[in-house]
């Protein structure tokens, strides 16, 4: 589908998303999150749209910047050369983060370089904490991983939404419900 970067930022972002990379619909758009996948880390978050792509909130920084292409089964991996060549360039430029939000096993991966597997390391959050937290892909794929681990959206969206709601300095009036 040829190159598209896809990444969004400012330097007074204060929450950090590191997923995948975009998939066709966003390669399409240009916009990123703008899926079904976006949706559920929409709702997850319990932020608005407006809140979610206001990058003094929250900078979009996939592990591939633009579309990988088609595999097997589902869209290949991200492409390896992106995060060594920009994360740090990106993250460097943005001294108010206090989050950075690691979505699904490549993002826990390259970040945590840990033994754990995803489910491990989501269950721990709280270890990763205030620096990282770890969630699964929201993708309607992934839906039989949360049919499985039902505690996650039971006990760890919450945290989530908390400490999202603390950084970004929201009270419940201003949030989704």
């Amino acid at each position: 589908m040829g190159p598209r970067p896809v990444v969004t930022a400012h330097p007074n972002s204060k929450v950090v998303i590191i997923g995948q990379a975009p998939g066709t619909k966003v390669h399409e758009s240009g916009i990123p999150w703008d899926d079904q996948s976006g949706k559920k880390l929409r709702q997850w978050l319990n932020v608005t749209d407006e809140q979610f792509y206001n990058t003094e909130n929250f900078a979009i920084i996939p592990m591939g910047f633009c579309y990988p292409g088609k595999g097997k089964t589902g869209d290949l991996p991200p492409r390896p050369e992106c995060a060594p060549q920009w994360h740090l360039q990106l993250l460097e430029n943005m001294p108010n983060v206090q989050l950075i939000i690691l979505i699904g096993s490549y993002a826990q991966h390259y970040y945590l370089n840990d033994k754990k597997t995803l489910t491990e390391r989501v269950g721990d959050y709280i270890s990763y904490l205030p620096k990282y937290f770890p969630i699964p892909h929201p993708s309607p794929t992934n839906r039989f991983w949360r049919a499985k681990n039902p505690w996650f959206e039971e006990s760890i969206v919450p945290e989530l939404q908390k400490v999202t709601k603390n950084i970004l300095g929201l009270d419940s009036k201003n949030l989704k419900i």
